[in-house]
């Protein structure tokens, strides 16, 4: 069941005169009416419109399905750039929607496998386990055979919907005609490249819908936890896996969240809590390749079988791991990221705001239209407020003042051209849902007792590398003051001739800063308490805690700074 011509076209046309509409809206209130002199009429009521806004697409997303769910959730995420109103209103999108029937995806998975569900499996349940906007997922026993190579009975089977592909490049064809639009309009031009995001988030849904990256993605996350008890995954049954079907090890258990049934099994859910974290920050700290989707429904509390051992978290209790299912959304940072996020590091050891701001202008955070003078205070304001701190003290802070200072610079971080990498904001999805979870299953836990032996740890690993390059600055500085008497010769000389003006250079200055950047590596870890703060006050204050995680960009390199560990 394929969809046809007419209703792709009328999808198509119906996207595009969403965004029209509410472009001319945003272009009436926003640009003519303060051009004309009567900003006073559009400024009182312009959080409303945009909520007004998010909750149409909202609807809008519901009825299409297919990949506008997916450009919800994308547009939930994308803090540097859209009002807090906006992403607010989208993180409630659930990639949930009405199941396709049986018959229809039961031909798709034939067409893709070549032969009869009934030659393939022993059986398909044609009542789906779940039921997303690209694909839906069916319990299925395997063949007699299959099963015996792949090491297990019991599968679940996704099959993606009827005709995605088509409606894949339908929605994607009106996305980029609308960037088109947005790169037209100053607006939107001088902070973000809008044709730039579109292409980011069709690669990402290109991955999403092939099952063969995400088969390859659970296998390469399984390796990782390869000898770890803590951890498991579902095997892949390759010989029954295409880029339309994915065929699993049935791996379905307690569901993360399901604090009652927890309880019932014997499972301490604040020891669950624990291990959770201590999971997903050896996820992010150690191996560089994450599980960016960790919300409840793809997360179990396994317990083990009848004299299997497993050792749980604080050896008390029964025994118990985490099995993760879903590798469809990976985070990983490459190695060239992670060596510009390295010079920063070394500037947000120093405490230079300003050769922070080149960094991160280096990485390629900010538009080259951005005008970094306002930064650079707010960064020197971030250091003067919390530089001096560790990470005891950090914990005794008041959140007001974190609070405050979000409040304070939080507007000016929206206005700035940031277009942060989509792997950025993944890392501060996933920091939020670790927060979240873990405060479901323990009211009392503390997510800087999880997060503190690992950033002790990357300040030890980094020793090395910001060493070299406090050499490196301070061979630079010999240098420079070897080669100072000649050049001050010449100064003179064209001086004298009345061809330049005289500029004292600031040396003691910049030997200074170079001194300061052996002794203050540890203060970088202060900045993860910024952005770990930034996540728990999200739960409570979304939007404020967002603002914190967004300015604060310095913590985001101890997730992605590779151990010593892996670089061997």
């Amino acid at each position: 069941m394929r969809a046809s011509a007419k209703s792709l076209r009328n999808r198509y046309r119906r996207i595009l005169r969403f965004a029209a509409l509410h472009l001319v809206q945003v272009w009436w209130f926003e640009l003519f009416l303060p051009r004309i002199g009567l900003a006073r009429l559009s400024t009182p009521g312009r959080s409303r419109r945009m909520q007004r806004l998010a909750q149409r697409f909202h609807a809008l997303a519901i009825d299409l399905g297919g990949l506008m769910i997916k450009v919800g959730q994308y547009l939930s995420s994308r803090l540097d750039v859209l009002p807090p109103e906006i992403t607010k209103e989208l993180e409630g999108l659930q990639d949930e929607v009405s199941p396709v029937a049986f018959a229809a995806i039961k031909e798709v998975a034939e067409n893709e496998l070549g032969a009869p569900l009934e030659y393939i499996y022993s059986s398909v349940d044609p009542a789906p386990v779940a039921a997303a906007s690209l694909g839906q997922a069916h319990r299925a026993a395997p063949m007699a055979d299959d099963a015996e190579i792949a090491g297990f009975d019991a599968a679940v089977v996704k099959i993606q919907r009827p005709g995605i592909d088509e409606i894949v490049d339908v929605d994607l064809a009106a996305l980029r005609r609308v960037g088109r639009w947005l790169s037209r309009i100053r607006l939107v031009s001088s902070r973000v490249d809008a044709p730039a995001l579109v292409e980011e988030f069709a690669a990402t849904s290109r991955e999403e819908i092939d099952y063969l990256h995400e088969a390859s993605n659970a296998e390469r996350f399984s390796a990782n936890f390869a000898d770890d008890p803590r951890v498991s995954t579902p095997d892949v049954m390759w010989e029954r896996t295409t880029r339309r079907v994915l065929t699993l090890q049935d791996v379905t258990a307690i569901k993360i969240n399901d604090v009652e049934k927890l309880k019932s099994a014997g499972i301490d859910p604040s020891e669950v809590a624990i291990q959770f974290a201590n999971v997903m920050f050896d996820q992010l700290f150690v191996h560089g390749f994450f599980h960016a989707d960790p919300h409840p429904g793809n997360i179990f509390v396994t317990p083990a079988a009848p004299n299997e051992e497993i050792p749980t978290a604080a050896g008390q209790g029964p025994p118990w791991n985490l099995t993760f299912i879903d590798f469809g959304m990976m985070g990983e940072i490459p190695d060239t990221l992670r060596n510009g996020l390295r010079r920063v590091f070394i500037a947000a050891a120093s405490r230079d705001g300003k050769s922070l701001v080149e960094g991160i202008q280096d990485v390629g955070v900010l538009l080259p239209s951005a005008d970094t003078a306002e930064l650079e205070r707010a960064m020197t304001q971030l250091f003067a407020r919390f530089g001096g701190m560790g990470f005891a003290e950090l914990k005794e802070v008041d959140p007001r003042e974190f609070r405050d200072f979000a409040n304070e610079f939080g507007e000016l971080v929206r206005s700035l051209p940031f277009q942060l990498p989509e792997n950025f904001l993944l890392m501060l999805r996933t920091v939020s849902l670790i927060s979240g979870v873990c405060s479901t299953l323990d009211s009392r836990f503390n997510i800087w007792d999880a997060i503190e032996p690992y950033a002790q740890q990357l300040i030890r690993d980094q020793t090395g590398p910001a060493v070299q390059d406090a050499a490196q600055r301070v061979a630079s500085t010999v240098a420079t003051a070897y080669r100072l008497p000649g050049r001050l010769t010449e100064v003179a000389d064209r001086i004298e001739a009345g061809r330049i003006a005289v500029r004292t250079p600031d040396l003691e200055r910049r030997i200074a800063a170079v001194e300061r950047t052996g002794r203050r590596l540890i203060s970088a870890v202060l900045f993860t308490g910024v952005v770990i703060t930034g996540a728990l006050l999200a739960t409570d204050h979304g939007a404020i805690g967002y603002a914190v995680m967004v300015v604060s960009l310095v913590p985001l390199l101890h997730a992605v700074i590779p151990s010593r560990r892996n670089r061997t």
